[in-house]
C-alpha cells in the first residue's frame, strides 16, 4: 500500500518571510554580535539583508498586473474571538514600497560599514527588525496587524535616534516618539470605533461599511492624527529637522523611506474607509499640502546644513504627495 502525496507544490509564504526573516535576524544579531567582533557581527547583518531582500524577487517576478485584488495573500485567524488575524497581502500599491524597503535596508547597512563603531550589534540588530516592522505595515490587511506594526516601528527607531545620534539626540528621540504615539492613540481609537460597527478589524469588510457623516469625520481625524504626523504635515512636521540633525546618518535615510508609512495609511485607511469625510475635508488638506511645499522650499532654499536640508525638502515633496492624494483627480 503506497501513500499518494500531492503533486502540487505548497506555495511558500513569501511575504511572511519578508517581515521575519528581518525580524528573526536582528535579534540574531543582537544575540551573537559584539564590539570584540565588530567585523563578524557586520556581515552577519549584511548577509541577513541580503536574505531579506530575496523575497522580493519571486514576489516581483510573479506578481500579476492584470489583477486588481491582493495578491500572495496569507490569512491565519490568531484570535477567533476578536476576529483578528495574520492576514497579509499586497497590490500594486505596496509591492513596491515591499520592494523598496527591503533594498533600502541593504544599503543602510553597507553605508554604515565603517561610521558605526560602537555598540554595532544593537545597531544593525535595531535596524533589522525596523525593516521588518515596516514590512508588516506595508503588506498588512488587518487592521490590529497594522496597528501593532506601525507601533513597533517606534521602538527600534527611538533606539537608534536616541543612542547612536548627535549631541541633542536625546530631545530628538523622544519628541518623535511621543508625537508619533500620541497620533497613533487617536487612530487606535478610530480602529476600535469601527471595530465596534463591525466586529472585525478586516480591511475589506471596513471599506465596504458605510457610516454617517459624523462618524467618519471623527475616524478620519484619528487617522489624520497618526498619519500626518508621519508623513510629516505642515504644522506637524517639527520633529523631523531635529531627527534628522540629531540622529544617525543611517536614521535618517530609514526616515525617509518611513514617511511613506504616513502617504501610505492615508491611501489606505483614510480615504477609501471615510470617503465622505475625505471630500470634506479636502480643502484643508490641499490648502496644507500647497503651504508645506512652498513654505519648506523656502526654507530648504537657505539650509546650510545638508541634514536639514533634506528634511525640508523631504516636507516638501511628501506635501507633494498628500496634495496629489485629496485633489481627486487624473492629475492627482
Amino acid at each position: 500500500m503506497y501513500l499518494k502525496l500531492p503533486t502540487a507544490p505548497m506555495p511558500l509564504p513569501l511575504l511572511s518571510l519578508l517581515i521575519w526573516i528581518p525580524i528573526v535576524a536582528g535579534l540574531v544579531v543582537l544575540r551573537a554580535g559584539s564590539d570584540a567582533s565588530r567585523g563578524r557581527t557586520q556581515w552577519l547583518a549584511l548577509i541577513s539583508a541580503v536574505a531579506g531582500f530575496v523575497p522580493v524577487i519571486p514576489l516581483v517576478a510573479n506578481f500579476r498586473n492584470d489583477v486588481t485584488s491582493m495578491q500572495f495573500v496569507e490569512n491565519i485567524r490568531w484570535s477567533p474571538t476578536f476576529d483578528i488575524a495574520r492576514h497579509v497581502g499586497v497590490d500594486g500599491i505596496s509591492l513596491w514600497l515591499v520592494a523598496l524597503t527591503a533594498l533600502t535596508t541593504i544599503i543602510i547597512v553597507i553605508a554604515s560599514w565603517e561610521s558605526i563603531t560602537a555598540r554595532t550589534a544593537q545597531y544593525f540588530g535595531a535596524f533589522l527588525m525596523l525593516s521588518g516592522f515596516m514590512q508588516g505595515v506595508f503588506t498588512s490587511l488587518d487592521g490590529m496587524m497594522f496597528f501593532v506594526s506601525f507601533e513597533a516601528t517606534l521602538i527600534p527607531l527611538y533606539l537608534l535616534i536616541g543612542t547612536w545620534g548627535q549631541s541633542n539626540r536625546s530631545y530628538a528621540a523622544v519628541k518623535f516618539f511621543f508625537v508619533s504615539f500620541l497620533g497613533s492613540l487617536m487612530m487606535l481609537m478610530s480602529m476600535l470605533y469601527f471595530y465596534s460597527q463591525t466586529h472585525s478589524f478586516d480591511l475589506a469588510l471596513w471599506r465596504e461599511t458605510r457610516l454617517d457623516t459624523m462618524p467618519q469625520v471623527l475616524i478620519f481625524l484619528g487617522f489624520l492624527a497618526a498619519f500626518g504626523v508621519k508623513v510629516p504635515m505642515w504644522p506637524l512636521h517639527t520633529w523631523l529637522p531635529d531627527v534628522h540633525l540629531d540622529g544617525p546618518t543611517g536614521g535618517a535615510a530609514v526616515m525617509i523611506g518611513m514617511l511613506k508609512l504616513g502617504g501610505y495609511g492615508l491611501l489606505r485607511f483614510a480615504l477609501p474607509i471615510a470617503p465622505q469625510a475625505s471630500h470634506f475635508f479636502a480643502p484643508v488638506m490641499i490648502t496644507l499640502s500647497l503651504v508645506a511645499v512652498v513654505y519648506a522650499s523656502l526654507l530648504a532654499l537657505v539650509q546650510t546644513d545638508m541634514r536639514r536640508l533634506l528634511a525640508y525638502s523631504t516636507v516638501a515633496h511628501m506635501g507633494l504627495v498628500t496634495l496629489g492624494l485629496f485633489v481627486f483627480n487624473r492629475i492627482g
